[in-house]
């Protein structure tokens, strides 16, 4: 449907009137559907409106919206983002259930982020041992910092050494007392990892993959940073100075692509997953589905230019019937969602695969895949769920006609599989799933070696966003959000969620211990339309250092588990006070825990409090960005 013309010419209060009604037209004919109420990962209004306008400008021009905002005016987008934020003065946030009363009810913040704290002096990049480079620490995605800086028994001690706001912030990483993080408010920092005093930004990056940070000749200063951007690009810097060096061409021009999984560096080449929210834009009628297909871009490290593209879906596109006067296609989906992981001694790089959008059928959808770094070739592929066919908002009274028959149940992988070695040398690829079930494969030929039953399952995890391991297991959080939801309405489901922390042995998938989540207290306001508070699940990625493992929750906990008996050793509610930020915030709230989790170094450990994930359990439209050290020195 095509925007509406907004006027200039009216005058005084009549206006502010004119693009406020048409921006509440606008909301109606194309949010609504999705928003108002919120429709499964969609956020609501209430939420919607805690973000800052250009936020939302930002998502409807280059983001996860701009599918839906096709044919829209620029100054549409703004009058939609007017309308939305202005719901905010009008919507009072009630007290959460079970939330304590120690504390007042919080004011959310919304609009721009206050002023910058410079660093007084910008030292060059000297890395250290323990340093967090990337998003899973080493090439195998492990996320196990050997040398924290800190030992298991000062955990106890840790108490919050400084606060940062940024909205939709990602996971941090360090390099000697660098820290670089990505957000969704297009800036891009290098903030002093002691301090978090800001040594420089860039103002027009919008992301939320993590940056990885290595040494390159073809940085002025020898060290290099690589960005994927929402819109399908990436950019490399200086990592000393944030000047860019090369930007890419666009990955993918389908409109509903974007980048969510990290890319990964791999010798002379930057690897680089593709994901898509196309389920998610044929909620729409409008909408002809589907035609995305995942995909994996090797591209040179030097110049950006495009190496080799190998796509998750090898069968050809065909019609398969008719909708609604629409001519439907497929097979499509089987988007990339996470990081890879790296296996230079086989030549490989190990990804897996999200859903399909049809029910044409694919190998791809739901599947765990080697591929050769060298020529983009699949070595092996190995699909987990046949028929996991899935669009969001089906279901007996959806009325897209986008929708697959039979629906599937949205188990796919969003998890960067984990390499090990195992006692006597044997490896094993590790990989968990939405279904809640992990899984060991044969990195030499895909083969199935175990698969371990650990959550239920349901469209939010199982396993979420990640994995962690040591050299003697694997630590699984597990989120079960769907049924942990069902199970606060009083809901009777057909399998107990079961959230938590869990152990595994990886030479044959054995349970070691298991932690559930604790039923404690949570402070972050509901939006009023989705039982958010207090939601335990544990969906985002943990950080492991010797004898510990940290884990945050949906409910804003971060916790330290014993990593020998799953014991928690200490816990800190990121919601239970709020925070006057380095960057001028005063009374900044937390929120959930999400997306990829806790970054460990030089005896700090980091995490982003209040939302970047999938659930938008505990969003309070700004995040914040924790440090803590032991006794905050």
């Amino acid at each position: 449907m095509a925007g509406l013309v907004l006027s200039g010419h009216a005058s005084g209060g009549a206006a502010q009137a004119q693009p406020m009604a048409a921006g509440s037209a606008l909301f109606q004919q194309r949010c609504k559907a999705c928003h108002e109420p919120a429709v499964e990962r969609a956020p609501g209004l209430p939420e919607l409106a805690r973000r800052p306008k250009d936020d939302i400008v930002r998502a409807l021009t280059s983001g996860v919206m701009a599918p839906m905002a096709a044919g829209l005016s620029d100054a549409d987008k703004e009058a939609i983002a007017g309308y939305i934020v202005s719901t905010a003065a009008a919507a009072t946030p009630k007290p959460p259930p079970g939330a304590g009363t120690e504390m007042p009810q919080i004011a959310l913040k919304t609009g721009p982020i206050g002023k910058d704290p410079k660093c007084a002096r910008v030292p060059p990049i000297r890395p250290q041992a323990g340093d967090w480079a990337s998003m899973g620490v080493d090439e195998r995605a492990s996320r196990f910092q050997r040398n924290p800086g800190l030992a298991a028994a000062d955990v106890p001690r840790l108490k919050l050494k400084w606060a940062f706001s940024m909205t939709g912030g990602g996971q941090p990483v360090v390099v000697g007392d660098w820290l670089f993080v990505t957000n969704r408010s297009g800036k891009f920092y290098a903030l002093d990892a002691r301090s978090g005093c800001v040594r420089w930004s860039v103002d027009d990056l919008v992301a939320r993959t993590t940056p990885m940070i290595v040494r390159s000749k073809i940085a002025p200063s020898g060290w290099a940073t690589f960005i994927g951007q929402s819109d399908r690009v990436v950019r490399a810097f200086d990592a000393q100075t944030g000047k860019e060096l090369w930007r890419s061409p666009m990955l993918e021009d389908h409109k509903a692509s974007l980048l969510t999984g990290t890319p990964v560096v791999a010798g002379d080449k930057l690897l680089v997953p593709i994901s898509s929210i196309e389920e998610a834009a044929a909620m729409s009628k409008a909408y002809v589905c589907c035609t995305f297909r995942g995909s994996l871009a090797a591209l040179d490290l030097a110049t950006g230019r495009l190496l080799w593209k190998t796509h998750t879906i090898s069968e050809p596109l065909r019609a398969h019937r008719e909708s609604d006067g629409k001519t439907l296609t497929g097979p499509a989906g089987a988007a990339i969602w996470a990081a890879p992981s790296l296996d230079t001694k086989r030549g490989l790089v190990y990804v897996v695969t999200g859903d399909s959008y049809t029910d044409v059928d694919t190998i791809g959808a739901d599947a765990v895949m080697a591929i050769e770094i060298a020529t983009g070739k699949i070595r092996w592929q190995h699909q987990v769920t046949a028929k996991d066919n899935f669009v969001m908002g089906c279901g007996p009274i959806s009325a897209t006609g986008n929708c697959p028959t039979p629906l599937g149940p949205d188990f796919d992988f969003g998890a960067t599989p984990v390499l090990m070695t195992l006692k006597g040398g044997k490896q094993v690829l590790v990989a968990g799933q939405k279904s809640g079930l992990v899984y060991g494969f044969d990195p030499d030929t895909g083969s199935l070696l175990w698969k371990t039953t650990v959550g239920s399952g349901s469209a939010l995890g199982g396993v979420e966003w990640g994995i962690g391991a040591d050299d003697a297991r694997v630590y699984v959080p597990i989120s079960d959000l769907g049924l942990v939801f069902a199970e606060m309405r009083g809901i009777k489901t057909p399998a107990p969620a079961k959230p938590g922390l869990y152990a595994l042995d990886p030479a044959n998938g054995a349970i070691l211990w298991s932690a559930p989540a604790p039923k404690a207290p949570c402070h972050y306001a509901s939006d009023g339309e989705k039982p958010s508070a207090c939601a335990r699940s544990l969906s985002a990625a943990p950080a492991v250092i010797p004898g510990a493992v940290f884990e945050g929750g949906l409910d804003g906990w971060l916790r330290a588990y014993d990593a020998r008996t799953g014991k928690v050793i200490w816990e800190y509610s990121t919601t239970a006070q709020t925070y006057d930020t380095l960057n001028g915030i005063k009374g900044q709230p937390g929120g959930g825990i999400d997306g990829m989790g806790p970054t460990v170094a030089h005896g700090m450990v980091y995490v982003t409090s209040g939302h970047n994930g999938a659930a938008r359990v505990g969003s309070n439209g700004v995040n914040v960005l924790l440090a803590f050290s032991p006794d905050g020195k």
